[in-house]
């Protein structure tokens, strides 16, 4: 949506994406309430109602920060937080099912979060699964199918320690590390906010072809990232030997700490690369370096976890974290030199079948989205 040139371009992204995203979110609510049912669980139609509504919700703030209406989504956060606080607190005080009626709170707030959204839009919300939707979406298809792979090498790669640690040395090895990890939980929510208030603008940047304003912007951001990271870490090492918790009763609380440090210091590094290659399109690239990443983290963590203490995975979980910054920088650099010099880029993991996605579906082709009767 930010590539576009034109309203129309707009409009059609925001009718073609958002039909899918009702798709998704239905089939991840069904898929999810037919588990936890299959399961015995009691609380199966809450957890399907929560997910459906979460997912909706998330596409439709990512779309809204996409047409820069930060204030609209701000709005709709603070009413989903107000009364997803309240439910809640009302649930867990009040209901006998305390996790079903959690779901079910959680559930209502983001339908509240999704009404404001609807009531404060500058303009109806459209939805149409019509031919010509099913034609835009399939122009798009190279693209989407490396976008989704992306996404899920993205989610191994960052979900490998707690799967591997977890399921080898046991939910308990793995409870003093999730707790200090969730002390720099914050700096996750500050890439995502960097993500949303970013990618829009350095997409109209890139659809005007200001190549060396992007370049400029993603080295910037990337050094306040950094530094930013690692202040808020040397905060954190101080405050954790203060804190009294069951779960770091015996921990070695230092050593976690500086090993948590060094998994998300790299991981503020390469959200700007990260950006920039999305924006070109390159999802087979960020797919091939998440692919790269989970591979070398899921290798190292399962060796640490039989050659020494829990706590030191986090290192090999470090080490997957900095394999995908050094190749997030390295093939984001290349992308940039070649658009400065005019030439095209041929010494990427991309350079076969990906020239002729560039071709039909890079960030050049793909701004006029629109057909001209709609």
């Amino acid at each position: 949506m930010g590539k576009s040139t034109n309203r129309a371009g707009v409009d059609a992204h925001d009718v073609t994406f958002g039909g899918a995203a009702v798709v998704v979110a239905s089939i991840m609510a069904g898929a999810t309430a037919l588990l936890m049912l299959l399961w015995g669980d009691a609380g199966s139609i809450a957890a399907g109602c929560f997910v459906g509504a979460w997912s909706l919700r998330s596409h439709m703030r990512t779309a809204f920060f996409a047409r820069r209406q930060q204030m609209v989504v701000s709005i709709s956060d603070f009413a989903f937080t107000l009364a997803g606080a309240a439910m809640t607190a009302l649930a867990i005080w009040t209901a006998t099912n305390v996790l079903q009626m959690v779901f079910y709170a959680l559930a209502a707030a983001n339908l509240i979060g999704i009404a404001v959204l609807a009531r404060l839009a500058p303009r109806p919300l459209r939805l149409s699964f019509r031919a010509p939707v099913r034609r835009r979406y399939a122009r798009l298809w190279r693209q989407l199918r490396w976008s989704g792979f992306s996404a899920t090498t993205t989610n191994i790669q960052g979900q490998c320690l707690a799967l591997l640690v977890a399921g080898i040395a046991g939910p308990a090895a793995y409870a003093p590390i999730a707790a200090v990890l969730v002390l720099f939980a914050p700096l996750r929510i500050i890439s995502l906010a960097f993500v949303n208030m970013l990618q829009p603008e350095l997409a109209k940047l890139m659809a005007n072809n200001e190549v060396g304003r992007v370049w400029m912007h993603a080295k910037l951001w990337s050094l306040v990232m950094g530094l930013g990271s690692l202040v808020y870490g040397a905060g954190i090492l101080l405050v954790l030997p203060t804190i009294r918790s069951q779960a770091l009763a015996d921990a070695s609380v230092s050593v976690i700490g500086l090993l948590a440090l060094a998994n998300f210091v790299p991981i503020m590094l390469y959200i700007m690369p990260r950006i920039v290659l999305e924006i070109l399109g390159e999802f087979r690239v960020v797919a091939f370096i998440t692919t790269a990443g989970a591979v070398v983290g899921l290798v190292l963590i399962a060796i640490l976890l039989a050659i020494a203490s829990p706590t030191w995975s986090l290192a090999g979980a470090a080490v997957s974290e900095t394999v995908v910054l050094v190749a997030s920088w390295y093939s984001v650099r290349r992308h940039m030199l070649a658009l400065e010099s005019g030439t095209p880029d041929s010494g990427t993991p991309d350079s076969g079948d990906s020239r002729h996605d560039r071709k039909s579906t890079s960030w050049r082709g793909a701004a006029p989205l629109a057909t001209g009767k709609r």
